[in-house]
């Protein structure tokens, strides 16, 4: 089941709470890859979280309970990547960490690779896209994130991954999220 863009909207507009604060990833602005234009390009997934559709598969569905949805929509133009992503239905009042991946969502959670990064080895907010986001009362949650540099179209992200705990930022084990609990297969849109 898709989420229409209508509760889309809805979802952003009435999350309980203050909005979720916008992870900047500062860092050198660079331009796209050698080959890469400047059209903007824009990616997107939704749904609603199952067992068997790899547009929106759950694989822990203690942390994704039956039910639950989420949207996550990328625009990379002008020099920078803007990416959000809104839930709702997941446990209330409980962290999760979330980040691209680069390819498409499968049956198994680890089909979807690594992590998406802009400059190849760098494990950080400034190459990544991470996307970590606190539930309400509710159950819904919503992240965004701006990135100074944009996609290269000859190597896009394939899916946005929610973990089960938030996104380490420091020591031996940074970028490490906790177990794969969901994910949006991206497409891209015109």
């Amino acid at each position: 089941m898709r989420v229409p863009a209508l509760l889309f909207i809805m979802l952003t507009a009435s999350c309980a709470g203050p909005p979720a604060p916008l992870q900047q990833a500062m860092g050198p602005s660079e331009g796209p890859s050698e080959g890469a234009t400047s059209a903007a390009i824009r990616l997107s997934g939704e749904g609603e979280f199952t067992a068997s559709d790899t547009a929106a598969i759950v694989y822990d569905r203690k942390l994704v309970p039956k039910g639950a949805q989420g949207s996550a929509h990328v625009e990379s133009a002008a020099g920078q990547t803007r990416t959000s992503l809104v839930v709702e239905g997941l446990l209330p009042n409980r962290r999760y960490g979330a980040h691209l991946h680069v390819k498409p969502c499968g049956k198994k959670p680890d089909e979807a690779g690594p992590h998406y990064q802009h400059k190849a080895g760098e494990i950080s907010p400034a190459s990544e896209v991470w996307l970590d986001f606190t539930t309400n009362a509710e159950g819904a949650g919503r992240s965004s994130a701006r990135n100074d540099w944009v996609l290269d179209p000859a190597k896009l992200p394939g899916s946005l991954v929610i973990h089960a705990k938030a996104t380490k930022t420091s020591g031996p084990e940074v970028g490490t999220a906790g177990d794969r609990v969901a994910c949006l297969t991206l497409k891209k849109v015109s």
